[in-house]
């Protein structure tokens, strides 16, 4: 699914579908791309402002999926 920015985006039921290991390397890969787009933004190098909310976004996204799969098995 195409979201508004015209990134894939990732629905929250998607992800609860994956492992946490899965969850955990996806955040490791978002939370890089987010300080690549800080560096960017910094240096004025930044072609597409709304990347960095949408990264925000899905980071939230698995940070609560992530959450909801720790509280489950506790």
């Amino acid at each position: 699914m195409l979201g508004f920015e015209g990134f894939l985006a990732m629905k929250a039921s998607d992800l609860r579908d994956k492992t946490p290991d899965q969850l955990d390397d996806e955040l490791v890969k978002l939370k890089k791309e987010q300080f690549n787009l800080r560096f960017q933004a910094a240096t004025g190098q930044m072609e597409n402002t709304a990347r960095v909310r949408h990264v925000r976004r899905e980071i939230a996204r698995i940070k609560t999926v992530l959450r909801e799969k720790q509280a489950a098995s506790a």
